[in-house]
């Protein structure tokens, strides 16, 4: 990840948010109504699967992730963990398969708020591409409907 070090990053990082919730509820229009999870398969994209993990009142948590199937095993990257923030109008990476997840111990610190931003600001840039790939999930995506051919 690019080594971007914004000037207010706590004020950033907010803005970051917000925009991934606009972003994200552009490509998933349905996010409230999703039950399990979705894929979207735009002509001669991988499949971007989205996976519901944890879902309370105003709060979801999904897992994002293009799916490349070129061996044996299918190869599930980026696989950002996110959490939704409903009420708030806000989207937060929370970890990604190749880091671990950080561990807050007291106080925020400078390293804790440029690892959060570094990680928000990929997705920004993520879901950008995905956006113009022409990926998006129908409103109404359900398990057993979860393609959307676009």
């Amino acid at each position: 990840m690019p080594n971007l070090k914004p000037i207010h990053p706590l004020r950033t990082l907010q803005e970051l948010c917000e925009s991934n919730y606009r972003k994200l509820r552009r490509l998933i229009p349905g996010l409230r109504q999703l039950e399990s999870g979705a894929v979207a398969f735009p002509n001669g994209q991988p499949a971007l699967h989205v996976r519901l993990l944890e879902k309370a009142p105003f709060t979801l948590t999904l897992e994002l992730s293009y799916c490349f199937d070129h061996g044996p095993q299918p190869l599930f990257e980026p696989a950002l963990r996110l959490r939704v923030y409903l009420d708030a109008g806000m989207v937060e990476v929370l970890e990604d398969a190749e880091r671990p997840p950080l561990r807050i111990r007291g106080p925020v610190d400078r390293q804790v708020l440029e690892h959060k931003w570094q990680m928000n600001y990929f997705l920004d840039k993520w879901l950008d591409h995905c956006l113009q790939r022409g990926y998006r999930f129908s409103a109404d995506d359900r398990p057993e409907a979860a393609t959307a051919n676009l």
